[in-house]
């Protein structure tokens, strides 16, 4: 265990740790309202550990492996006694795993078991990533006093939601995690991981996409099935969305995200409704994604410092309520708020000749590109949720050579340019069918012509066959142009798996088997004023 520790110490670059000798009792019982019994571990130091401040972890993915070593040991070495629970259904833990709908009621539950634990005090703090961030804000209106600070990350409280929108489902995040939850218990879970990354790529094209999970690992994966039987806006997913409670969340917020986090976008609209509602909460972003080892670490920071600080009726270190990476300058900055004030909104038009210009487009002729669903115009880089995939920001020129992609850059600017804040893109549009996809990418040209992608989004149309303004709506992002370097919009029909493909032919997208291809059009003229529009200020 000590040669765990030390390497933890030295890939997270860690402080020194109080003790390394922990003591951890396993199988702690903890009851449900409805007579289930949930197991927990505490770890703490083996000289003591009653009076230290009480983390708690709910987690899905068990008590062992990588969630010890990786979060539970390197607290409990440097302050708290750690309690790590496995929530309903797994690990040991009794009644049905059905994922995130029962977290609210499990959760209000463990803390008034924890409470009344004589070793427990009176100082908890509640911790973790992603689905255990969700565990976080779903209970964070109803907390008992004992609870001093919570610190989600790469999460929100509307779990799921935006993955599932109609307009833009999100095929490989929910089909790796489906896919994942379905499979974690079974024996040698890391090979198996392993080894179903491979049939994952194989499984992508599947048709029709209900059984796509099945191609995989050989059966059905029911949050998977439920994702596609169930979009955003179904009764079925409505008990996941916990938003309407982030304003009732009194005590301190610190919550950690990614530039290339899928969760992102909720991530920061609960932020705003913790400042806009008076709360002490603070931003940490920086340029990661979802399974980026970068998160785990500020989020240890955070537990040392914001955490480990409220505890114990202190201030935590002194800086502003919002902290971004801003990219291209590849600093960290500090900002009052998010979105961070003076940076207006600024329309770069689509002009022809792949122009990109703040002037109007003149009068011109629409671009045309052919996109065929059974050769997608593939996901580069961005927004990714598989294991040995890169993900952020990379390389796009041969996404960018693709005879589906249209792009259109700036001259080379001339001073800097600096984006942070909420982007989007108005694309007058057209199709030869019904319906269609557009996707909207922002990049960063340097100096040696490198396209490099900062941030996308997609979204899907009816009556796609008659021109429209699809209005699309990007992941927020901190970014600084240099002078020196273009700015590039591409636009396209699909970014595939990350977004399931459009088969073009209007069919339920869990039963879809037909393939249609189709002859798009994007318009830059007076009439039809496409547009990317960026939160800009003119950097000094």
């Amino acid at each position: 265990m000590n040669l765990s520790s030390h390497l933890m110490q030295r890939l997270m670059h860690l402080p020194p740790p109080a003790t390394r000798d922990l003591t951890v009792e396993r199988d702690l019982r903890v009851p449900m309202r409805d007579g289930a019994v949930l197991l927990a571990d505490r770890w703490r130091p083996a000289s003591g550990g009653d009076d230290l401040p009480t983390l708690l972890i709910r987690t899905p993915y068990g008590r062992s492996g990588l969630v010890a070593h990786n979060m539970v040991r390197p607290l409990a070495e440097r302050g708290y006694q750690v309690v790590a629970l496995s929530t309903r259904g797994t690990f040991g833990s009794g009644g049905a795993f059905d994922p995130l709908r029962r977290e609210r009621e499990d959760g209000v539950d463990t803390l008034e078991w924890l409470v009344k634990q004589p070793w427990c005090g009176d100082a908890v703090v509640l911790y973790g990533m992603s689905y255990l961030g969700y565990a976080q804000w779903v209970v964070g209106d109803a907390l008992p006093p004992q609870v001093k600070a919570i610190i989600p990350g790469v999460s929100e409280s509307a779990f799921t939601l935006e993955l599932v929108r109609k307009e833009a489902f999100s095929l490989e995040a929910t089909l790796v995690w489906g896919l994942l939850v379905a499979e974690q218990e079974r024996s040698f879970p890391l090979l198996r991981m392993a080894l179903r990354t491979r049939k994952e790529r194989r499984a992508w094209p599947t048709l029709p996409l209900n059984r796509a999970d099945t191609a995989a690992i050989g059966r059905p994966a029911p949050y998977f099935q439920n994702v596609l039987d169930h979009d955003a806006a179904s009764p079925y997913w409505q008990v996941l969305d916990h938003s309407a409670r982030v304003s009732d969340i009194t005590v301190p917020v610190s919550t950690v995200g990614g530039w290339y986090d899928i969760f992102l976008p909720g991530q920061l609209r609960d932020y705003r409704t913790l400042r806009e509602a008076g709360r002490t909460a603070r931003l940490t972003v920086g340029p990661w994604a979802h399974m980026s080892q970068s998160v785990g670490r500020a989020m240890v920071d955070e537990a040392l410092d914001f955490g480990l600080a409220h505890a114990r009726d202190e201030e935590p270190s002194d800086r502003a309520p919002v902290r971004l990476y801003v990219m291209g300058e590849e600093k960290w900055r500090e900002f009052p708020s998010w979105p961070p004030p003076g940076y207006e909104p600024q329309r770069f038009h689509l002009h022809p000749a792949g122009t990109l210009a703040t002037d109007p487009p003149p009068a011109s002729a629409p671009d045309t590109y052919h996109y065929d669903p059974a050769d997608p115009t593939p996901t580069v880089g961005g927004v990714r949720m598989v294991v040995g995939v890169k993900a952020g920001g990379v390389d796009n020129t041969a996404l960018e050579a693709r005879p589906d992609v249209l792009t259109y850059t700036t001259p080379v600017l001339d001073k800097d340019v600096e984006v942070i804040g909420e982007v989007s893109a108005e694309v007058f549009f057209r199709s030869s069918l019904p319906y269609a996809d557009v996707f909207v990418r922002l990049c960063d040209v340097d100096g040696q012509g490198r396209s490099t992608n900062v941030c996308d989004g997609l979204i899907s149309l009816t009556d796609a066959d008659t021109t429209s303004c699809a209005t699309v709506t990007l992941w927020p992002t901190a970014h600084r142009f240099r002078a020196g370097h273009r700015i590039r919009v591409q636009v396209s029909s699909g970014a595939f798996p990350r977004y399931n493909r459009n088969p073009g032919t209007g069919e339920p997208r869990a039963t879809a088997t037909t393939l249609r291809a189709a002859d798009q059009q994007v318009f830059h003229d007076p009439a039809c004023p496409s547009a990317v529009i960026l939160p800009v200020r003119q950097a000094d």
